[in-house]
C-alpha cells in the first residue's frame, strides 16, 4: 500500500488532491491522464491520489458505456499507481465488487447512492483499505456519522473519508450546501471536496447528465474556504468526448491554473 500519512497528517498550507478520468475508457488513457496531473501535484508540493472507475454501474440508459472489463480496467488502474508511485482510488457498488477491488486499490470508494447500504459499507471496511464515503445527494452533513460509525464498527482501523458532492435541488440541478464541510469535519474526519460531481445536472431529458464546468473554479476556491482538507474532481484531455461525466469534467489543459490559485488561496486560508 501506497502512503497515506497525509490524510492523517495533513502538509502544512495544502490540500491532497483525488483527480482522474470519470472511468477507464481504454487501455492507455489512465496512465497518461494520471502522468500529467502527477507532474502537477509534484510541481505544487500536492499530495495525489489517482482516481478512475473500473466500471459505471449507474447509468441512465441501458446503452451507455460502463467499461472494458472490470478485471483490464482495475489492473490498468493498479498499474497507473505503481509506474507513478501515487495512491489509487475507485467505486464500488457491491459487497463483491469491494473483495475484488481491493486487491488492485489502495481506497475504495462508496458512491453517494448508496451512502447508506450497511452491507457495502461493512465489505469496505473488512478489505482493510482506507474507505471514501460520498455524501449522499439527500443526506445532511452531520448524519453521515452514522456511515462512517458502521465503517469503524465494523473493525476498520484506516483512515476514513467524507465527500461532499452536493444536495439535489430540485429534479435536474444539484447545489452545494458548503456548511457540510464543517459539519461532517467535526465528526474527525479528512473532508473532501468533490468540485465537479456537485456542478452535475442530472435526469435530463436525453438520458445523459449536463453540467456547469464554468463553475469548476467557483466551486473549489469555495470549498478551500470552507475547509476542505481535499479536492476531487475528473479530468479528461478533451471532455467533449468523454464516455462519461463529460458536461461536467475540467479539460487537463486547464489544471495547471485551478491548482496554482487554488494552492495560494490554500496558505492564506491556513494563516487565519
Amino acid at each position: 500500500m501506497k502512503n497515506l500519512d497525509f490524510l492523517t497528517k495533513p502538509v502544512s498550507g495544502k490540500f491532497f488532491l483525488i483527480a482522474g478520468p470519470c472511468v477507464v475508457e481504454n487501455e492507455n488513457m489512465p496512465l497518461e491522464i494520471g502522468t500529467e496531473v502527477a507532474r502537477l501535484a509534484r510541481q505544487y508540493g500536492i499530495p495525489f491520489i489517482f482516481k478512475a472507475s473500473f466500471k459505471k454501474a449507474n447509468r441512465t440508459r441501458l446503452d451507455s458505456f460502463t467499461g472494458i472489463g472490470d478485471l483490464l480496467a482495475l489492473k490498468k488502474i493498479r498499474e497507473v499507481g505503481e509506474k507513478l508511485g501515487v495512491p489509487v482510488i475507485t467505486d464500488i457498488h457491491t459487497a463483491e465488487d469491494a473483495v475484488i477491488a481491493a486487491e488492485y486499490v489502495d481506497i475504495l470508494q462508496i458512491p453517494a447512492f448508496l451512502c447508506r447500504q450497511t452491507d457495502l459499507l461493512i465489505a469496505a471496511a473488512k478489505t482493510g483499505r482506507v474507505v471514501n464515503i460520498k455524501k449522499g445527494q439527500f443526506v445532511e452533513g452531520s448524519a453521515m456519522r452514522y456511515a462512517v460509525d458502521k465503517v469503524r464498527q465494523a473493525g476498520s482501523t484506516m483512515p476514513v473519508l467524507l465527500t461532499e458532492r452536493g444536495s439535489m435541488f430540485g429534479y435536474q440541478d444539484i447545489v452545494v450546501d458548503y456548511r457540510n464541510i464543517p459539519l461532517m469535519k467535526k465528526i474527525g474526519v479528512p473532508v473532501v471536496m468533490d468540485i465537479t460531481h456537485s456542478l452535475q445536472q442530472p435526469n435530463q431529458a436525453a438520458g445523459v447528465s449536463g453540467g456547469n464546468p464554468e463553475l469548476i473554479e467557483t466551486i473549489a476556491m469555495a470549498g478551500i474556504a470552507a475547509g476542505a482538507d481535499g479536492i476531487f474532481l475528473e479530468t479528461h484531455p478533451d471532455p467533449a468526448t468523454a464516455k462519461s461525466d463529460g458536461a461536467n469534467m475540467l479539460k487537463l489543459d486547464k489544471l495547471d491554473a485551478l491548482l496554482s490559485k487554488l494552492v495560494s488561496l490554500k496558505a492564506v486560508i491556513d494563516t487565519f
